[in-house]
């Protein structure tokens, strides 16, 4: 199953300067503003290479790449190791913390079962991410995945390597607490490597870059340049995390409707009590409301004349939304996405699933007040607001082969991108 290994990280060093002014977020979650925020904060900073931008952007990217470590800017690190990964944060009112460790893992395809994917891609944003790779070489954020670990052996050692006070700790710009120590035992490396052979790994986040690193890997084996097994682009680096821990927070990701012909709420409610108990509610109520039906497939229509409608499938609605899903798995078929996409942004808003996969009267946001004001201010037509998407209902979907409709989860806090790179070539 899952080939994990201990690696030598690019990392900053001392000549970068505080590492805490060196990092930021994924590229895609980073607006303009934000990014040029990051830039005049630190001449050194990740962004610049994480997310280029302008004529002959990528290519200025590794020419970037490349002075910086002629530099020492960044270097590898003398030693092979795991690095023990830990965030704490605020969410939902409450203080949680994940941890898990970065590492390199064989890639693999999809359809060998050991790295499982559970959302669609973006044919875009997976080519701007190869453009890079092809640049650079490297690997520069990691790939968030789960794994199962019942007996609690993995994290037990996770635990045991992070005992002592992190090697770095700092709070990011979004409140967020980062620590970060590193495990060069040998021994206790070569357990962790041993007790990750029979897991299968779910991708949370970071599907365009696993299917680019699979993309790059197949080019270099194109063009003769991986000729043996233990060469770097055949391992992409991963943030790796018990299924089970404490810590793991999915925000849901809510749809707003944008760009119709026509909407006509009391066509589309008449529409929707075919399948749905509908009742309307205060704007107040929405958070405890949807909280009590999390298992219940439920979502609220927010319509344009400043309504909240609470709507939860009839069990009578089994049979219509098998006939528009022949072919998925009862997990795909149960997920609140599927429900609201099949029978009220297909069936009842005409919006055809190829649409929805190009963001053509569909667009996202984990920001419920967002969503809601967007109708209010005639920037959508509605929106819809749902719960988010458990972790168990992740690994049924991904070990059923399926991908759930793009922007199904939304895993918090997102994993910095800095801290630990990875290179994929010999050079």
């Amino acid at each position: 199953m899952a080939e994990v290994k201990a690696f030598k990280a690019l990392r900053f060093t001392d000549k970068a300067g505080d590492i805490s002014k060196n990092v930021c977020p994924p590229y895609d979650i980073i607006s303009e503003e934000e990014r040029l925020e990051y830039i005049s904060e630190s001449e050194n900073n990740i962004i610049r290479l994480e997310k280029p931008v302008g004529e002959d952007a990528y290519n200025k990217a590794k020419q970037l790449y490349l002075e910086w470590r002629e530099k020492g800017i960044i270097d590898t690190d003398a030693k092979e190791g795991y690095y023990v990964y830990e965030e704490e944060f605020e969410a939902l009112g409450n203080q949680y913390k994940i941890k898990g460790i970065f590492a390199k893992v064989r890639i693999e395809e999809f359809e060998k079962g050991v790295v499982l994917p559970h959302e669609e891609t973006l044919s875009k944003a997976k080519q701007d991410r190869f453009d890079l790779m092809c640049a650079t070489h490297c690997n520069f954020s990691p790939i968030y995945c789960m794994y199962t670990d019942e007996k609690r052996e993995i994290t037990s050692i996770i635990d045991s390597m992070s005992k002592d006070a992190p090697e770095i700790e700092f709070t990011a710009k979004d409140g967020v607490i980062q620590r970060l120590w590193k495990s060069e035992d040998e021994q206790i490396n070569g357990k962790v490597e041993s007790l990750f052979k029979d897991k299968q790994l779910f991708i949370a986040d970071g599907h365009h870059r696993y299917e680019t690193a699979l993309r790059f890997r197949n080019k270099l084996r194109d063009e003769g340049v991986i000729v043996d097994e233990n060469h770097p682009a055949n391992f992409i680096m991963m943030f790796l995390i018990d299924m089970e821990n404490d810590g793991l927070v999915v925000f849901p990701t809510h749809r707003m409707i944008t760009d119709l012909d026509s909407f006509n709420t009391e066509k589309a409610l008449d529409g929707m009590k075919e399948y749905f108990d509908v009742e309307q509610i205060k704007e107040s109520e929405i958070d405890e409301k949807l909280a009590m039906l999390v298992n219940k497939k439920a979502n609220v229509l927010v319509s344009p004349d400043g309504e909240f409608y609470l709507s939860v499938m009839k069990d009578s609605a089994k049979e219509k939304l098998s006939k528009m899903n022949p072919d998925k798995s009862e997990a795909y078929k149960g997920l609140d996405v599927t429900v609201l996409h099949s029978l009220i942004l297909e069936n009842i808003l005409g919006i055809d699933k190829e649409n929805m996969a190009k963001q053509i009267n569909l667009k996202y946001t984990r920001d419920k007040d967002e969503a809601i004001n967007s109708v209010k201010t005639g920037k959508a037509n509605c929106a819809f607001i749902i719960n988010p998407t458990k972790v168990t209902e992740i690994k049924d979907v991904a070990l059923a082969g399926e991908k759930m409709p793009q922007k199904s989860t939304y895993f918090y806090p997102k994993l910095i991108t800095g801290l630990v790179m990875n290179l994929l070539s010999l050079y």
